[in-house]
Protein backbone atom coordinates (compact mmCIF):
# COMPACT_ATOMS: atom_id res chain seq x y z
CA UNK A 1 0.00 0.00 0.00
CA UNK A 2 1.51 3.44 -0.89
CA UNK A 3 2.87 6.03 1.58
CA UNK A 4 -0.56 8.48 0.43
CA UNK A 5 -3.10 5.67 0.50
CA UNK A 6 -1.82 4.71 4.43
CA UNK A 7 -1.85 8.81 5.31
CA UNK A 8 -5.94 8.34 4.04
CA UNK A 9 -6.14 5.33 5.91
CA UNK A 10 -4.89 6.68 8.98
CA UNK A 11 -6.85 9.95 8.85
CA UNK A 12 -10.09 7.91 8.19
CA UNK A 13 -9.91 5.66 11.01
CA UNK A 14 -8.72 7.92 13.63
CA UNK A 15 -11.84 10.52 12.15
CA UNK A 16 -14.09 6.72 12.71
CA UNK A 17 -13.06 6.22 15.97
CA UNK A 18 -13.66 10.05 16.97
CA UNK A 19 -17.11 9.03 15.71
CA UNK A 20 -17.18 5.82 17.55
CA UNK A 21 -16.28 8.03 20.48
CA UNK A 22 -19.23 9.93 20.70
CA UNK A 23 -21.56 7.26 19.94
CA UNK A 24 -20.32 5.35 22.37
CA UNK A 25 -20.90 8.65 24.68
CA UNK A 26 -24.04 8.58 23.48
CA UNK A 27 -24.78 4.58 24.05
CA UNK A 28 -23.79 5.78 28.03
CA UNK A 29 -26.26 8.64 27.99
CA UNK A 30 -29.33 6.48 27.12
CA UNK A 31 -28.37 3.90 29.78
CA UNK A 32 -27.99 6.84 32.40
CA UNK A 33 -31.54 8.29 30.91
CA UNK A 34 -32.89 4.32 31.47
CA UNK A 35 -31.36 4.26 34.81
CA UNK A 36 -32.56 7.65 36.57
CA UNK A 37 -35.49 8.76 34.59
CA UNK A 38 -38.96 9.28 36.35
CA UNK A 39 -40.99 10.30 33.53
CA UNK A 40 -41.84 8.35 31.09
CA UNK A 41 -42.89 4.56 30.31
CA UNK A 42 -38.91 3.39 31.07
CA UNK A 43 -39.70 4.13 34.85
CA UNK A 44 -42.99 1.96 34.74
CA UNK A 45 -40.98 -0.72 33.75
CA UNK A 46 -37.92 -0.58 35.43
CA UNK A 47 -39.38 -0.38 39.30
CA UNK A 48 -41.62 -3.33 38.49
CA UNK A 49 -38.70 -5.39 36.59
CA UNK A 50 -35.22 -6.15 37.43
CA UNK A 51 -34.63 -6.88 33.70
CA UNK A 52 -34.73 -2.43 32.36
CA UNK A 53 -32.21 -2.15 35.45
CA UNK A 54 -30.11 -4.51 33.77
CA UNK A 55 -30.39 -3.92 30.61
CA UNK A 56 -29.74 0.03 31.34
CA UNK A 57 -26.38 -1.35 33.04
CA UNK A 58 -25.46 -3.11 30.00
CA UNK A 59 -26.19 0.11 27.47
CA UNK A 60 -23.79 1.98 29.93
CA UNK A 61 -21.04 -0.64 30.25
CA UNK A 62 -21.52 -0.82 26.10
CA UNK A 63 -20.96 3.57 25.83
CA UNK A 64 -18.14 3.04 28.38
CA UNK A 65 -16.42 -0.17 26.44
CA UNK A 66 -17.04 1.81 23.34
CA UNK A 67 -15.49 5.10 24.30
CA UNK A 68 -12.50 3.48 25.20
CA UNK A 69 -12.45 1.50 22.28
CA UNK A 70 -12.68 4.92 20.45
CA UNK A 71 -9.86 6.34 22.15
CA UNK A 72 -7.68 3.51 22.06
CA UNK A 73 -8.30 3.46 18.13
CA UNK A 74 -7.48 7.06 17.60
CA UNK A 75 -4.23 6.53 19.50
CA UNK A 76 -3.72 3.09 17.55
CA UNK A 77 -4.51 5.10 13.90
CA UNK A 78 -2.50 7.95 14.42
CA UNK A 79 0.80 6.41 15.89
CA UNK A 80 0.64 3.68 14.02
CA UNK A 81 0.97 0.96 16.71
CA UNK A 82 0.04 -2.41 15.62
CA UNK A 83 -1.49 -4.58 19.03
CA UNK A 84 -3.80 -1.21 19.93
CA UNK A 85 -5.14 -1.64 15.80
CA UNK A 86 -5.76 -5.92 16.87
CA UNK A 87 -6.98 -5.28 20.03
CA UNK A 88 -9.43 -3.09 18.51
CA UNK A 89 -10.55 -5.04 15.47
CA UNK A 90 -11.01 -7.65 17.81
CA UNK A 91 -13.46 -5.56 19.94
CA UNK A 92 -15.20 -4.32 17.59
CA UNK A 93 -15.47 -7.74 16.11
CA UNK A 94 -17.12 -9.47 19.46
CA UNK A 95 -19.23 -6.25 19.72
CA UNK A 96 -20.80 -6.65 16.31
CA UNK A 97 -21.16 -10.41 17.21
CA UNK A 98 -22.93 -9.20 20.82
CA UNK A 99 -25.33 -7.14 18.77
CA UNK A 100 -26.51 -9.31 15.84
CA UNK A 101 -27.06 -12.12 18.73
CA UNK A 102 -28.76 -9.71 20.61
CA UNK A 103 -30.86 -8.53 17.34
CA UNK A 104 -31.91 -12.49 17.03
CA UNK A 105 -32.96 -13.14 20.85
CA UNK A 106 -35.09 -10.17 20.77
CA UNK A 107 -36.98 -10.88 17.23
CA UNK A 108 -37.34 -14.52 18.49
CA UNK A 109 -38.25 -13.55 22.32
CA UNK A 110 -40.35 -10.80 21.27
CA UNK A 111 -43.87 -12.39 22.34
CA UNK A 112 -42.54 -13.47 25.86
CA UNK A 113 -41.36 -9.77 26.42
CA UNK A 114 -44.64 -8.60 25.33
CA UNK A 115 -46.12 -10.92 27.21
CA UNK A 116 -43.74 -9.80 30.88
CA UNK A 117 -44.45 -5.89 29.90
CA UNK A 118 -48.34 -6.66 29.61
CA UNK A 119 -47.90 -8.59 33.38
CA UNK A 120 -46.05 -5.60 34.75
CA UNK A 121 -48.66 -3.39 33.65
CA UNK A 122 -51.43 -4.82 34.71
CA UNK A 123 -50.12 -5.51 37.87
CA UNK A 124 -49.39 -1.92 38.59
CA UNK A 125 -52.70 -0.82 37.91
CA UNK A 126 -54.04 -3.23 39.79
CA UNK A 127 -52.04 -2.11 42.83
CA UNK A 128 -52.43 1.71 41.70
CA UNK A 129 -52.64 3.35 44.93
CA UNK A 130 -52.65 7.07 43.35
CA UNK A 131 -50.20 8.43 46.06
CA UNK A 132 -46.64 9.53 45.19
CA UNK A 133 -44.69 6.75 43.49
CA UNK A 134 -43.03 7.15 40.42
CA UNK A 135 -44.21 4.33 38.75
CA UNK A 136 -47.51 5.85 39.05
CA UNK A 137 -47.03 9.07 37.88
CA UNK A 138 -45.47 7.98 35.02
CA UNK A 139 -48.27 5.74 34.21
CA UNK A 140 -50.38 8.49 34.44
CA UNK A 141 -47.84 10.83 32.14
CA UNK A 142 -48.55 8.00 29.86
CA UNK A 143 -51.86 7.66 30.06
CA UNK A 144 -52.50 11.68 29.50
CA UNK A 145 -50.21 12.05 26.61
CA UNK A 146 -51.41 8.96 24.93
CA UNK A 147 -54.65 9.93 25.40
CA UNK A 148 -55.45 6.07 26.00
CA UNK A 149 -56.47 4.44 29.08
CA UNK A 150 -55.59 1.10 30.98
CA UNK A 151 -53.24 -1.45 29.13
CA UNK A 152 -55.53 -3.35 26.49
CA UNK A 153 -58.40 -1.00 27.47
CA UNK A 154 -60.08 1.03 30.36
CA UNK A 155 -61.63 -2.97 31.38
CA UNK A 156 -58.25 -2.87 33.45
CA UNK A 157 -58.99 -0.70 35.73
CA UNK A 158 -61.95 -3.01 37.00
CA UNK A 159 -59.65 -4.96 38.46
CA UNK A 160 -57.89 -2.62 40.60
CA UNK A 161 -58.29 -3.10 44.49
CA UNK A 162 -58.96 0.09 45.42
CA UNK A 163 -61.78 -0.02 42.89
CA UNK A 164 -63.28 -3.09 43.41
CA UNK A 165 -63.69 -2.53 47.01
CA UNK A 166 -65.35 1.51 46.53
CA UNK A 167 -68.73 1.67 46.82
CA UNK A 168 -68.04 5.09 44.79
CA UNK A 169 -68.20 4.95 40.66
CA UNK A 170 -64.01 5.69 40.66
CA UNK A 171 -61.92 5.53 37.52
CA UNK A 172 -58.17 6.64 37.02
CA UNK A 173 -58.09 10.46 36.50
CA UNK A 174 -55.57 10.81 33.79
CA UNK A 175 -58.02 8.43 31.91
CA UNK A 176 -59.94 11.78 31.69
CA UNK A 177 -61.16 12.54 28.21
CA UNK A 178 -61.82 15.85 28.27
CA UNK A 179 -63.92 16.22 24.86
CA UNK A 180 -66.26 14.04 27.78
CA UNK A 181 -68.71 15.53 30.03
CA UNK A 182 -67.29 14.82 33.80
CA UNK A 183 -65.81 15.80 36.68
CA UNK A 184 -62.98 18.67 37.32
CA UNK A 185 -59.71 16.98 35.21
CA UNK A 186 -56.86 16.20 37.64
CA UNK A 187 -53.34 14.91 36.87
CA UNK A 188 -53.23 11.63 38.88
CA UNK A 189 -55.35 9.35 41.21
CA UNK A 190 -58.60 8.17 41.18
CA UNK A 191 -61.70 10.39 40.67
CA UNK A 192 -65.04 9.85 40.89
CA UNK A 193 -67.89 9.49 37.92
CA UNK A 194 -70.92 11.47 37.65
CA UNK A 195 -72.40 9.14 35.68
CA UNK A 196 -72.56 5.07 35.32
CA UNK A 197 -70.19 5.61 31.85
CA UNK A 198 -66.85 7.12 33.06
CA UNK A 199 -65.60 10.13 30.88
CA UNK A 200 -62.43 8.00 29.77
CA UNK A 201 -60.60 6.98 26.84
CA UNK A 202 -61.70 3.97 25.15
CA UNK A 203 -58.51 2.64 23.18
CA UNK A 204 -55.94 0.85 25.56
CA UNK A 205 -52.33 2.18 25.83
CA UNK A 206 -51.08 -0.84 23.82
CA UNK A 207 -52.38 0.56 20.69
CA UNK A 208 -50.84 3.89 20.98
CA UNK A 209 -46.79 2.31 22.22
CA UNK A 210 -47.48 -0.23 19.06
CA UNK A 211 -48.51 3.02 16.72
CA UNK A 212 -44.95 4.83 18.36
CA UNK A 213 -42.73 1.71 17.92
CA UNK A 214 -44.32 1.33 13.67
CA UNK A 215 -44.09 4.94 13.31
CA UNK A 216 -40.00 5.05 14.30
CA UNK A 217 -39.59 1.45 13.02
CA UNK A 218 -37.26 2.59 9.85
CA UNK A 219 -35.57 5.39 12.29
CA UNK A 220 -34.58 2.64 15.03
CA UNK A 221 -33.77 -0.07 11.90
CA UNK A 222 -31.68 2.79 10.46
CA UNK A 223 -29.45 3.74 13.54
CA UNK A 224 -29.05 -0.57 14.18
CA UNK A 225 -28.17 -1.02 10.38
CA UNK A 226 -26.33 2.25 10.53
CA UNK A 227 -23.77 1.53 13.78
CA UNK A 228 -23.11 -2.16 11.75
CA UNK A 229 -21.73 -0.77 8.82
CA UNK A 230 -19.71 1.61 11.13
CA UNK A 231 -18.21 -1.30 12.67
CA UNK A 232 -17.69 -3.12 9.73
CA UNK A 233 -15.53 -0.18 7.98
CA UNK A 234 -13.69 0.15 11.43
CA UNK A 235 -12.62 -3.14 11.35
CA UNK A 236 -11.77 -2.74 7.31
CA UNK A 237 -10.27 0.56 7.96
CA UNK A 238 -7.84 -0.84 11.40
CA UNK A 239 -6.89 -4.48 9.23
CA UNK A 240 -5.55 -2.82 6.30
CA UNK A 241 -3.53 0.27 8.44
CA UNK A 242 -2.61 -2.83 10.91
CA UNK A 243 -1.28 -4.72 7.42
CA UNK A 244 0.77 -2.05 6.03
CA UNK A 245 2.30 -1.08 9.49
CA UNK A 246 5.96 -3.06 8.84
CA UNK A 247 7.63 -1.80 12.15
CA UNK A 248 6.19 0.11 14.54
CA UNK A 249 8.01 3.30 15.70
CA UNK A 250 7.16 3.67 19.26
CA UNK A 251 9.04 6.90 19.51
CA UNK A 252 5.90 9.25 18.10
CA UNK A 253 4.36 8.21 20.61
CA UNK A 254 4.29 11.49 23.30
CA UNK A 255 5.66 10.55 26.62
CA UNK A 256 4.35 12.09 29.74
Amino acid sequence: MGKGCITVTKYFLFLFNLLFFIFGALIMGFGLWVLFDKDSFIAVLQESSDTVKVASYILIGVGSLSMAMGFFGCIGAIYEIRCLLGLYFTCLLLILIAQVTAGVLIYFQRDLLKHEMSSIIKRMITNYSGQNKTTEHAWDFIQRTMNCCGWTGPGNWSENLLIKNSTQNLYSCSCRNDSLPGSEVKQFGLCESLSTQPPVYATGCITSVEKWLLDNCGIILGICVGVAVLELLGMILSMCLCKSVVQEDYTKVPKY
